[in-house]
């Protein structure tokens, strides 16, 4: 409503005084404010704040008046009042010097400001005033309160009498009225005689007039209140009447509320409380109480000390209240706290230390409630007379703080937009400028310029009725229009804004004129003819209606009252209005889709027609009378009336199944009258009107029905005219705003599937819940409140000397104001379940179920049940948690919802949750049923905390092995490190939740690095190679250091046994793919295991189809007969270049390289054509442009850091960003050199290119082929050889069978399989015959090995030292970058690269050959 912002700032005095300011009073227009001093007056103009004049009064009568106590304005601003300490009463006149002003504003060269424009110095400048001192009256008596009532001058004194003065100081031979002889009684209705006050010594200590109920509150000495009211217009002892509240016996002020006729009541407890007239008996009602909770304020909330001040806005629509001990706070008119500054940045400085609060002697608002202007308790009593250089004003007591407020405070027809709209004294605070960002709802950016960027774009244009969610969201941050500066110079002070319903447009309204403002263009558009803009007063607010602006306004020239309508497009000028003549003064103005509607000051409500008419050049709208309300039989006084909406809500929803089309009419007014909602439906008991001669007016004029009150202490109302049928609930429901007591809504009961409604079910129910923010505005569709929020920031930091302490900077903190929203769907389910609708609640829930966060509501409302029931003292007789509990289930959200509410609560309260919700066991199961593996992990947590360790390992593996055959890696690393704890007894160390990624310790190298074997060692080391069982242990990462302790514990065999038997049957379905990255993602180490399974699981039983099956894994085509049988450049070997010249130092080749590194062993010329072909067919399947880096999809880095023993294999993990579900293995590879081909052999370059499988594929085969070929599994060595069509792997194989002990039924198989595939080539796939065929020489060596099973001599190494360097004159510089490369990346860096590679990876043209040997760098 209204929200604190900036700094205060301080007002230096011109003047040199050493006394301290003590009381401050703005006039009844808000223009001046009068500065009392003990012997001085001083008038001040308000904006700019500069000094007019001053009165000193002389020493010799200072003495005799005494100082000066209170001062209070005649209402037409001609004449002050001041008290003084001895019982006198000085009259002050202030006559005003025509067409002198006493400041000049100087504008700086080629300003555009008008020196022609009227009134322009007026407004600017403050004018030249007099003070006079008229009349002295002598009352004898202390005075304790002044009041100006209409003509009169209430005085209160403290011997007990009234007087009631004349402002020209007479008092009409009026006698004063004695307190004792004015009867009280409880309330108007009991006998006349009322008791007397009764005691001699009493007196009114202080008072105010309230004008709309006519009479005035009272706080006697004795701390006892009430109200004193005139029964005839003769005010005398005799006809006065007054009631007592009974409840109060601590008052120490008063201040009223005339637009909501609330007497507001100090109490020296702290508290305010609020009272009003109850109109039928004439007692004093209690409405609601104003303290502070020492839930909010657990330090200070009871030592606040007695009220000491109350005031209301001018708008009537906050209260401040001060107390004795310092502090502000400001509360809605119903009671919400919007400020305090006890507690929070106002209490305490940024290193904790305590400040003192702000004392407070006087306060009063300015205008439109724009600034609040307190005279300082702490800085005055030790005044400093400082002066500063000119030597010309000192640091005065007078502190201003600055306010914006919501454009409901003033102009309520904005309550049934989705905006929020907040209007600064020359400034607008909008919800929508970033209209043009088709983001998703949650995404919020806390970046200023980002909004800014966004905020240019083009807004989302169309004839939509509500915003998208994510505009009205957006992020943290205001769009922010600085009001025109020559509008604002001549019309300060803003009255009214509005903005139109797509939020492109704003209007504002100053004293004179109005101003608008596109965000589109970012420009303003002023009247052109500015004697236009002032002869017009805008009284009623403004309105959008699609793109005319509707106003009603007074005009000066002709004295009429007028209804006019401007397009916004054309210029601003009359020449362009609709003008229609009205009868009395508008007060409220609204607009209900085509219907535009009036409250004027005769308390008569008109509804005019308005229609678009395109003629001419520009549109133009029309008006029309459509019908007229008298409601002055049921409004006291019209300046009561809040808001009027027309709406087309209305009890009796059966019509609406009748007659559908009249669900979008203009069914009732709502009137909101000093906080009570008074509903006046149609009458449609009598006959129906059939509109058959197309005239649509003649259905509008049904007559009201009697008035309804609908709710009491209502602030603001909110409804929408749209229709959905899918969310009839809320676009039907009306929204309103309580003060404290938070919202209410009125809710529509609809019958399911059109059925007959119930008898006794009631057409509507209103439903009350409580939001911790304060609504501005409701996204209907959304269920969503929107509101803004104070928030402050300390600055203090900046100010260290010790001569800074008085820097307001220091003393307060820097307030902003955010945006903020709340959901509230849950309170409104909850609310429905409690009255027994969980039908309606049903309805109303599905309707809502796409809504992104309608998950978090039914958790919210889960939680927030399950809190207040589970931690209630006394036993619940009829418990709400079971119903929720079901209700939650007719959601396929219910498991997660349920897990996700238990792991947000405290352990203690769980077993509260499951007896309703049911057994965590049972929902484990459902979790496992429905696939949902991550939910069921989050409910092995709860199991683990409530069960024993038997049932939760007994969960977990069912949960892993269900994770494992649905390849979910990043769960199944977890599920083995919660199996491990368990394992080791490590039961209360709940595992981290399924969603959180294990940290990859080292770079991808590390795994190489350990490595001694080599492809192509000597024959000695070829027998230790076959038998290796465990060649690396298992790096242990910090997570997983508390179960790798005891790496032989049964429970790490028992997963080991789960791995295997996974592993064994990914290998008899031929499933290598998932087999390599099943591997890869659990670092289960793969080689180790094969080299056991060799004879068993690894073997290949039929070559043709395992062929077949990896031509489909690996999406690799069939290979088909070239047109021209040409020799391949790469089969003839032609290519075959040095090793070092195509070493790949990648993450995953470069275990090729590190291998001939670290071991000594020669390589034979076997092996280094093997290498070459490794490198040319590698050069074969780069499709990659030579441009720099680039990383491909997948390769393995260990997941664990080198360290303990564990029994988890060896082979690497991948990093988990890269996209798991297909298993995408990374291989970095770079640029390569260019290499020379002929035509002819660039043709048979795209002919093997074409026969080749993507990038990916070829490079997870290749690293297959060396796992299998480590561990000895030949067979399957030879069916990724045929796949791959390369010679030389074959050639590897059969020359590794020729060398060692390989046992005779592999041979066997081998022959066996080859022979197959020949046929089955004959037959079905020719395109494999010219490869069988140049492989056909070691086919018939190996038929000669199968004959002769001839055990292999052992084979000497040639020359092991010189053979390497030979080979790879460049291995030294390899070795020198491989070490350098791995340093392994952060977590951050790495995830990010990886990911940003793995993109760039996918979108690269697979169909681009560039030819040329690799020369790979480690990126």
């Amino acid at each position: 409503m209204y929200f604190l912002s900036g700094w205060p700032k301080r007002l230096l005095c011109p003047l040199e005084t050493l006394e301290r300011p003590l009381h401050i009073q703005t006039d009844p227009q808000r223009a001046f404010f009068a500065v009392l001093f003990p012997s001085q007056l001083s008038i001040w103009y308000c904006r700019p704040s500069v000094l007019i004049v001053s009165y000193k009064e002389l020493s010799k009568a200072a003495s005799q008046f005494g100082p000066y106590k209170q001062a209070e304005w005649r209402p037409d601003s001609t004449m002050i009042a001041v008290s003084t300490a001895n019982g006198y009463i000085l009259f002050f006149e202030i006559p005003s010097a025509r067409d002198k002003y006493l400041y000049e504003p100087i504008y700086p060269k080629g300003s555009p400001h008008l020196k022609g424009t009227p009134h322009y110095k007026e407004e600017q400048c403050a004018p030249s005033l007099n003070l006079e001192m008229k009349k002295v009256l002598d009352l004898q008596a202390s005075i304790t309160s002044l009041q100006s009532m209409l003509e009169d001058l209430l005085v209160a004194t403290a011997d007990g009498f009234l007087h009631l003065i004349h402002w020209d100081g007479m008092t009409n031979g009026r006698k004063a009225i004695n307190l004792c002889t004015v009867p009280f009684s409880v309330d108007l209705q009991s006998s006349r005689a009322g008791s007397l006050l009764g005691f001699e010594d009493v007196y009114i200590r202080d008072m105010e007039y309230c004008a709309t109920l006519d009479g005035f509150a009272v706080v006697f000495n004795d701390g006892r209140v009430g109200f004193i009211t005139p029964m005839s217009s003769r005010f005398t002892a005799e006809q006065l009447h007054g009631v007592w509240a009974q409840d109060v016996v601590d008052g120490t002020c008063v201040a009223v509320n005339n637009k909501y006729r609330l007497m507001a009541f100090g109490c020296a407890n702290g508290s305010v409380q609020v009272y009003t007239i109850d109109t039928t008996t004439g007692a004093m009602q209690f409405s609601h109480k104003l303290e502070l909770t020492p839930k909010q304020y657990p330090d200070i909330w009871n030592k606040t000390g007695p009220v000491k001040l109350i005031r209301w806005s001018p708008d009537s629509c906050v209260v401040m209240v001060t107390w004795e001990c310092g502090g502000l706070s400001l509360w809605s008119v119903f009671g919400a706290q919007l400020i305090c500054t006890l507690g929070g940045d106002f209490a305490y400085q940024s290193d904790g230390a305590k400040k003192d609060p702000l004392k407070i002697c006087s306060m009063t608002w300015g205008s439109e409630g724009y600034h609040l202007w307190v005279i300082d308790g702490n800085s005055s009593s030790n005044m400093k007379s400082e002066r500063n250089a000119n030597n010309e004003a000192q640091l005065f007591g007078i502190l201003q703080f600055q306010f914006i407020k919501s454009a409901l405070t003033v102009n309520p027809c904005m309550s049934n937009q989705e905006q929020v709209l907040l209007q600064g004294e020359d400034r607008l605070y909008l919800n929508c400028g970033d209209a043009a960002q088709p983001q998703s709802p949650r995404n919020t950016s806390a970046h200023s310029e980002h909004s800014h960027s966004r905020e240019r774009g083009p807004f989302s244009g169309g004839s939509l009725d509500s915003q998208g969610l994510s505009t009205l969201l957006g992020h943290r941050h205001w769009h922010v229009v600085q009001i025109h500066s020559t509008y604002l110079e001549s019309n300060w002070p803003i009255r009214f804004s509005a903005i139109d319903k797509l939020g492109q447009n704003v209007a504002v309204v100053g004293k004179f004129g109005f101003a608008h403002y596109s965000l589109l263009t970012k420009k303003w558009k002023l009247f052109g003819n500015i004697t236009q803009e002032q002869t017009m007063m805008v009284t009623g607010g403004l309105a959008w209606w699609n793109d005319f602006i509707v106003l009603a306004c007074y005009n000066l020239n002709d004295h009429q009252e007028e209804l006019r309508i401007y397009l916004r497009t054309s210029n601003l000028d009359n020449a362009f209005a609709h003008i229609t003549k009205v009868q009395a003064n508008t007060l409220l103005l609204s607009v209900f889709r085509d219907i535009v509607i009036l409250f004027r000051a005769d308390c008569s409500i008109c509804l005019y027609s308005i229609e678009r008419r395109s003629e001419g050049l520009n549109p133009t709208a029309s008006i029309q009378i459509l019908q007229e309300v008298s409601m002055s039989r049921y409004i006291p006084h019209p300046f009561l009336v809040v808001s009027v909406t027309l709406t087309s809500v209305r009890t009796e929803t059966g019509i609406t199944l009748k007659m559908p089309q009249q669900a979008c009419e203009a069914e009732s007014i709502m009137l909101n009258l000093a906080g009570q909602l008074i509903m006046l439906q149609r009458d449609r008991s009598g006959p129906q009107i059939r509109d058959k001669d197309n005239n649509p007016n003649q259905r509008k004029h049904l007559p009201f029905c009697a008035p309804v009150v609908l709710a009491q202490s209502v602030e603001n109302v909110w409804t929408t005219c749209r229709i959905n049928k899918q969310k009839r609930h809320l676009l039907e429901a009306l929204w309103l705003s309580c003060g404290g007591a938070g919202m209410k809504v009125w809710l529509p009961l609809f019958p399911r599937d059109h059925r007959k409604p119930h008898s006794f079910l009631s057409r509507r129910i209103m439903l009350p819940f409580h939001i911790n923010i304060y609504p501005l505005a409701v996204l209907f569709e959304d269920a969503l409140v929107l509101g803004a929020v104070n928030d402050t920031v300390l600055y203090d930091c900046l100010y260290t000397q010790t001569s800074a302490r008085e820097h307001l900077e220091v003393l307060f903190p820097f307030s902003i104001v955010e945006r903020t929203s709340q959901i509230y769907l849950h309170h409104i389910l909850r609310q429905l379940l409690v009255r027994n609708l969980g039908e309606q609640a049903l309805l109303l829930a599905h309707s809502c179920a796409t809504l992104p966060y309608f998950p978090h509501v039914l958790e919210l409302m889960l939680h927030e049940v399950l809190e207040e029931e589970a931690t209630s003292r006394e036993p619940i007789p009829d418990p709400l948690l079971p119903t929720v509990a079901k209700f939650i289930t007719e959601f396929p959200l219910f498991l997660q919802t349920v897990v996700h509410c238990a792991r947000k609560t405290e352990y203690a309260l769980w077993n509260y949750l499951f007896a309703a919700v049911g057994n965590p066991k049972d929902l484990f199961e459902e979790c496992l049923m429905a696939q949902d593996l991550d939910t069921a992990a989050s409910y092995l947590i709860i199991l683990q905390n409530m069960e024993v360790p038997a049932v939760s390992r007994q969960h977990a593996t069912l949960l892993f092995n269900t994770a494992l055959e649905q390849g979910k890696w990043d769960l199944c690393r977890h599920m083995i490190r919660f199996l491990k704890a368990i394992g080791s007894g490590e039961t209360e160390t709940p595992p981290a939740t399924p969603t959180t990624q294990e940290p990859s310790s080292s770079g991808g190298f590390e795994f190489f690095r350990h490595r001694s074997i080599s492809l192509s060692q000597s024959a000695e080391n070829l027998h230790s190679k076959f038998n290796l069982t465990k060649t690396l242990s298992m790096p242990s990462g910090p997570s997983v250091k508390r179960w790798s302790k005891d790496s032989d514990c049964a429970e790490n065999m028992y997963i080991d046994m789960m791995l295997w038997r996974h592993a064994r049957r990914l290998l008899e379905e031929i499933k290598l793919k998932d087999l390599g990255c099943f591997a890869a993602q659990l670092g289960f180490e793969l080689i180790g295991w094969l080299c056991k399974e060799r004879a068993r699981a690894a073997r290949v039983e039929d070559f043709v189809c395992a062929l077949k099956k990896l031509h489909k894994d690996f999406l690799w085509p069939f290979p088909v007969i070239p047109a021209s049988s040409i020799n391949s450049p790469f089969k003839n070997g032609k290519y075959k270049t040095a090793v070092g010249e195509q070493i790949l130092k990648s993450q995953s080749a470069d275990t090729f390289v590190n291998m001939e590194m670290d071991t000594g062993i020669s390589t034979t010329p076997r092996s280094r054509s093997w290498l070459g072909t490794i490198s040319s067919s590698q050069r074969e399947m780069d499709t990659v442009s030579s441009h720099g880096p680039h990383m491909q999809d997948a390769f393995l880095s260990p997941l664990l850091s080198k360290g303990d023993e564990c029994s988890i294999g060896s082979a690497t993990d991948l990093t988990e960003t890269s996209s798991m579900v297909d298993g995408d293995w990374t291989i970095v590879d770079e640029n390569f050199s260019s290499l020379s081909l002929t035509q002819s052999e660039l043709e048979q370059l795209s002919l093997e290119l074409a026969s080749k499988g993507p990038h990916k594929s070829q490079v997870q085969l290749r690293y297959l082929l060396h796992i299998f070929m480590e561990a000895g599994c030949l067979d399957w060595c030879v069916v990724i050889g045929l796949i791959l069509r390369e010679s030389s792997v074959i050639n590897q194989v059969f020359s590794i069978m020729q060398s060692s002990d390989i046992d005779g039924e592999i041979c066997q198989n081998i022959k066996t399989g080859l022979d197959a595939v020949d046929k089955w080539a004959s037959t079905d796939c020719p395109g494999y015959k010219p490869f069988l065929s140049i492989i056909k020489p070691q086919i018939q060596k190996l038929n000669e090995i199968v004959e002769e099973q001839v055990q292999p001599e052992a084979f000497q190494p040639v020359n092991p030292s010189k053979a390497p360097e030979q080979a790879n004159p460049r291995a030294e510089e390899s070795r020198t970058s491989c070490s350098h490369g791995t340093n392994p990346l952060s977590d951050a860096g790495s995830s990010n690269a990886s990911r940003h590679e793995e993109d760039k990876a996918k979108t690269e043209d697979e169909d681009s050959f560039q030819e040329g040997s690799y020369d790979c760098v480690v990126s």
